[in-house]
C-alpha cells in the first residue's frame, strides 16, 4: 500500500518538476524599447524583467548601452537625445544585469521615425572626449561572458586646428591563448569610415636597437607581455604595429576622411565572445586599438582595454594577469593584480577599504602600486591629513589598501552620467617569497564603501603549468633467490617540474643482468666396455652442469604515484613490466666416469668422459610484471636522491630490490 502511494505521488509530482525545468531552461528574458517623440527629440526607456538576485550579493541591478543610430550614444536608464536631421534611425538598447543569475535580457531594435527638426542637439549628452580623455577612447558596456554578446565603443576626436583623415586599427585574440575569445559579429559604422586590407606590417629595414625600440613604442622587447595603456603620441608606427602583430591574431583595419577641427566619433563593434573562451574567471584579457590622427605621419596613439571574464556581470572584481606560472621562472617576475569596484550608492564615497588576501608564497612586503583611480598619492607615515591620498596597512595575511577623503560619487546619485566617475580601481605587483612551494594560490577582496557592509570579490587564482622534469637514473638490481647475479641500469625519469607534495612519474630504464648456475647429476651405468676392450664390472658417470645466462632487457614503469613527506623524504608506489630484448643462454654439460663398487666412487676412467655446449637465443620474451614501494632519501624535489625500491614480480623470481641514485634537473 505504502509502495503504491509514492508511486502516485511520484507520478503527480514528476510532471510539475519536468515543468519547472523546462521553464528555467528555454525561456528567455526579454527587455523592451519604449520611446516618445517630440518632433527631433526622443525620451527612450527601457522596460525590464524581474532580477534574479544573487544569494547574499550586493543588490542586484540593471545597467544600460543605448545607441541611438547616429553614431551617438549613452549608459542613462532613461536618456533624451536630439537628431540632427530627418529620417529613420535604428534604436539599439543592450541590458547588463548585475548581481543576477541569469542571462542578459535580449532586446529588439525600434526604428525611430524623425519627422521634423526645431530642437538643436545642444541638450544631447556630452562625453567630453577631446578634453577628459585626450581625444581617444575604448568602452565596454560588460565585462565579457562566454557566449554573450558583448558592445566595444571606440571613440575618437581631431586635436588640431585643421580638418583631417586617417586610421584607426583594432587588435583582438591575444595569441597568448591557445583558442580565440571573440568573434567580431557586427560593425557599425556612422562617418564614412571604410574599412582598408593593410598589407603584412613591416619593420624599417634599419637595424633599430632595444633603447630606440623603447623610446619608440614604449614596450621594453618584441615579446613583451606588459600592457600598453598609453595615450601620449608616440613616433615609430611600424614598431607598434609589429609589436601589436605579434600580440594578437586578429586585427581591422579602417580609415577616415574629413574629421573636423573639435570634432569627436564613435565606431561601435559587437564581440561574440566564444564558447571556448578562456574559462579562467580572474584572468585578464584585452582589445587595443592604434589611432593615427593623420594618414602618412607615423605619429600615433595606443590604448588597450583591460577587461576580465566573468560568469556573472559583477562590477567589483578582482583580476590577476597571470593565470599560468612557469615554476622555474617566476623568481624573475612579479605576480600582477587588479582589483577594481564601484559605488553603487546615492552618496558619494569618502573612504574605500581594500582589504587583499595575500598568497602565502608572495613577499606582502615587496608590494608596488602601479596604478589607481582615483589617482591620488601615498598616505605620509603616522600623520592623519585632510587631503586625499592612498594608505596601506599590513596584517599577517592582508594588505588593506585605503582610499581616504576621496569623492568617489554613486551610481544612484543625482546628477551622475558618467558611470565611469563611479568606479575606482588600483593595480599592484609583489614578488614571491625566498621559499615557496608550487602550489595554486588564491586571492579575493573585502571591499568596504564608508560604513557600509563589506563586499567580498571573486577568488582570483594563479596556477603554475606542470613543467616537465627529467631524471637521470643508474643503479643496481638484486635479485634475491637467483645465484651469481649481477644487474646493472641506467635509465631516465620523466614528471612534473619540482611538485610540491604528489605528483607521477614515469620511467624507462635498460639494464644488463647475468647470472649462471651448477648442479650435478650422478647415475650408476653398470658393465662399460672401454676402447681398449678393458671392461669394468661397475661404473657410474657424474654430470656437471653449468648454465649461464646474459640479458639485455627494458623495464618501463608507465606510472607512479609519488608523495614528497618534506623536502628531502619521498616516498612512492607503482606498476612496472619489463622485457628481454637479447637473451643468450649457454649450458655445458661435463660427464665424467669412475668405478663403482660397494657405493664407493673410485677411480676415473678418462677414455669416457665427454663435454657438450649448446647455446640458444632469443629477443623480447620473458616479460614480467610487477608492483613497487620505494622510498628515495636526498633532494626529493630536485637535484640528487638515492633510493631503495621493492618489487614483487608476478612471474619468478618474485622478489628484487632496486637500488638507484637519481638527479632531476
Amino acid at each position: 500500500m505504502i509502495r503504491s502511494t509514492i508511486c502516485f505521488l511520484s507520478i503527480l509530482v514528476s510532471p510539475f518538476l519536468w515543468g519547472q525545468q523546462i521553464e528555467n531552461d528555454t525561456i528567455t528574458r526579454t527587455a523592451r524599447i519604449n520611446y516618445e517623440v517630440n518632433n527631433n527629440k526622443v525620451l527612450l526607456s527601457p522596460e525590464t524583467p524581474p532580477l534574479n538576485q544573487i544569494a547574499g550579493a550586493p543588490k542586484a541591478f540593471y545597467t544600460y548601452f543605448w545607441e541611438f543610430g547616429d553614431g551617438a550614444y549613452s549608459f542613462e536608464k532613461e536618456p533624451t537625445h536630439v537628431y540632427n536631421e530627418k529620417g529613420n534611425y535604428k534604436v539599439l538598447l543592450s541590458v547588463t544585469n548585475n548581481y543576477d543569475d541569469g542571462k542578459p535580457p535580449t532586446t529588439r531594435p525600434k526604428e525611430v521615425a524623425i519627422n521634423t527638426v526645431t530642437f538643436d542637439n545642444s541638450e544631447n549628452e556630452k562625453h567630453h572626449l577631446l578634453t577628459a580623455y585626450n581625444g581617444f577612447r575604448l568602452q565596454i558596456n560588460r565585462d565579457p561572458v562566454p557566449e554573450e554578446d558583448m558592445q566595444f565603443l571606440l571613440s575618437y576626436g581631431n586635436q588640431k586646428e585643421y580638418p583631417t583623415g586617417g586610421k584607426i586599427y583594432l587588435f583582438f585574440n591575444e595569441k597568448k591563448y591557445k583558442t580565440k575569445n571573440f568573434d567580431l559579429v557586427d560593425v557599425r559604422l556612422y562617418h564614412n569610415e571604410y574599412e582598408v586590407q593593410e598589407e603584412t606590417f613591416a619593420v624599417n629595414s634599419k637595424k633599430i636597437s632595444k633603447e630606440d625600440f623603447i623610446r619608440s613604442t614604449g614596450v621594453s622587447t618584441f615579446l613583451d607581455k606588459k600592457l600598453l595603456v598609453a595615450d601620449t603620441l608616440k613616433q615609430n608606427l611600424p614598431l607598434t604595429l609589429e609589436e601589436a602583430k605579434m600580440t594578437y591574431q586578429d586585427y581591422k583595419a579602417y580609415s577616415f576622411d574629413d574629421l573636423k577641427p573639435g570634432e569627436e566619433r564613435t565606431m561601435f563593434f559587437t564581440f561574440k565572445t566564444t564558447p571556448e573562451m578562456l574559462k579562467d574567471t580572474s584572468a585578464v584579457i584585452t582589445i587595443r586599438s592604434i589611432y593615427v590622427p593623420e594618414r602618412g605621419s607615423d605619429t600615433h596613439k595606443v590604448r588597450t582595454k583591460e577587461m576580465e571574464i566573468v560568469t556573472s556581470h559583477d562590477p567589483n572584481k578582482m583580476a590577476v594577469y597571470d593565470t599560468r606560472l612557469n615554476y622555474r621562472l617566476v623568481r624573475f617576475k612579479r605576480l600582477k593584480y587588479k582589483v577594481r569596484f564601484q559605488n553603487n550608492g546615492e552618496g558619494p564615497a569618502r573612504l574605500i577599504k581594500l582589504n587583499v588576501d595575500i598568497p602565502e608564497m608572495l613577499d606582502k612586503y615587496s608590494l608596488k602600486i602601479l596604478d589607481m583611480y582615483p589617482k591620488c598619492p601615498i598616505c605620509p607615515d603616522g600623520k592623519e591629513v585632510s587631503y586625499s591620498c592612498i594608505d596601506t596597512i599590513f596584517s599577517a595575511n592582508q594588505i588593506s589598501f585605503q582610499f581616504k577623503n576621496i569623492y568617489l560619487p554613486g551610481t544612484a546619485q543625482k546628477g551622475v552620467h558618467e558611470k565611469d566617475s563611479t568606479k575606482g580601481f588600483v593595480k599592484y605587483s609583489l614578488k614571491f617569497g625566498k621559499d615557496f612551494h608550487k602550489k595554486t594560490s588564491k586571492s579575493k577582496t573585502e571591499i568596504i564603501f564608508d560604513k557600509n557592509d563589506p563586499i567580498i570579490t571573486n577568488t582570483s587564482t594563479s596556477r603554475f603549468s606542470p613543467g616537465i622534469s627529467i631524471g637521470i637514473k643508474t643503479g643496481y638490481n638484486s635479485y634475491l633467490n637467483v645465484k651469481n647475479s649481477e644487474s646493472y641500469f641506467v635509465g631516465a625519469t620523466i614528471s612534473p617540474y619540482k611538485s610540491y607534495k604528489k605528483y607521477l612519474q614515469a620511467e624507462l630504464m635498460i639494464g644488463t643482468h647475468k647470472f649462471s648456475d651448477f648442479s650435478t647429476l650422478s647415475e650408476p651405468v653398470g658393465i662399460v666396455r672401454l676402447p681398449t676392450g678393458v671392461i669394468i664390472d661397475s661404473a657410474i658417470r657424474i654430470d656437471e652442469i653449468t648454465s649461464s645466462t646474459s640479458k639485455l632487457n627494458i623495464d618501463v614503469v608507465p606510472i607512479s604515484f609519488r608523495y614528497n613527506l618534506n623536502g628531502v623524504v619521498g616516498v612512492g608506489v607503482g606498476t612496472q613490466f619489463s622485457f628481454d630484448i637479447s637473451n643468450e643462454t649457454k649450458n655445458a654439460v661435463a660427464s665424467n666416469y669412475f668405478t663403482y663398487f660397494g657405493n664407493v666412487v673410485g677411480d676415473p676412467i678418462d677414455a669416457l668422459n665427454t663435454q657438450t655446449t649448446t647455446t640458444s637465443n632469443t629477443s623480447f620474451s620473458d616479460i614480467r610484471y610487477g608492483v613497487f614501494g620505494d622510498i628515495t632519501v636526498g633532494a626529493s624535489r630536485i637535484g640528487p636522491s638515492l633510493g631503495v625500491r621493492y618489487i614483487y614480480n608476478f612471474a619468478t623470481p618474485h622478489s628484487q630490490l632496486h637500488f638507484y641514485a637519481i638527479w632531476k634537473i
